[in-house]
């Protein structure tokens, strides 16, 4: 019987378009002007973020289910948010982004407690820092990836290294291929300074 309850906050359950590229750090504020024009609210100052980000699995490799404990450190009052999210889908090369499923959910702050006496095993963590901005529904993140030395310990984070990882990401309920082309068309206007991409995270894993 488990001990703890969490308590679930609210609930979203949507598909995300998105595309994935890295800046080095040399161009990084070449390109955080651009997108300060680019984006809404040009006339307001880069918006941060700093989350810490844990991941945990249940089951056997190859059969497992990975869920992703996310909360801000910017924000300690913030609800942790639970996360699963699919994966990424390459099948249509007519598609101009990738494509995945993505359930979230705001919770206490029990949650890593509640996950691991569900049977969830600790398998990693990281902490993103970066700048965030919006353009429409779009949402574009310019961060870089840092590895915590200690286990729960986000303060020992260091960048894993000096580029910095660009997404830009757009929410749906139902899937309507022409977002697709609305990132890509915004993708655009950000070359040469970087390439958004189709990436295989399966290729990736096995690299």
């Amino acid at each position: 019987m488990i001990g703890k309850k969490m308590a679930v906050v609210g609930r979203q359950n949507q598909l995300e378009y998105f595309l994935q590229g890295s800046v080095g750090k040399e161009s990084v504020n070449t390109l955080l002007h651009r997108l300060r024009g680019l984006c809404d609210g040009a006339s307001r100052q880069f918006a941060t973020f700093v989350d810490h980000e844990i991941l945990f699995t249940l089951g056997s490799p190859g059969s497992s289910v990975s869920l992703r404990g996310r909360h801000s450190l910017d924000d300690p009052k913030a609800p942790w948010q639970l996360r699963y999210v699919g994966q990424s889908e390459m099948g249509d090369k007519s598609r101009s982004t990738l494509l995945r499923s993505c359930v979230e959910v705001s919770t206490s702050d029990n949650l890593t407690t509640f996950l691991k006496e569900l049977g969830f095993r600790y398998e990693s963590e990281y902490v993103l820092k970066g700048y965030y901005f919006v353009k429409g529904h779009m949402r574009i993140t310019v961060s870089q990836v840092c590895r915590v030395g200690s286990i729960n310990d986000p303060q020992s984070s260091q960048p894993i290294s000096d580029s910095y990882l660009v997404e830009i990401s757009l929410m749906t309920t139902v899937q309507q291929d022409s977002m697709a082309e609305e990132i890509k068309a915004f993708a655009e206007h950000l070359k040469p300074l970087v390439h958004l991409e189709k990436i295989d995270h399966r290729k990736l894993q096995t690299t």
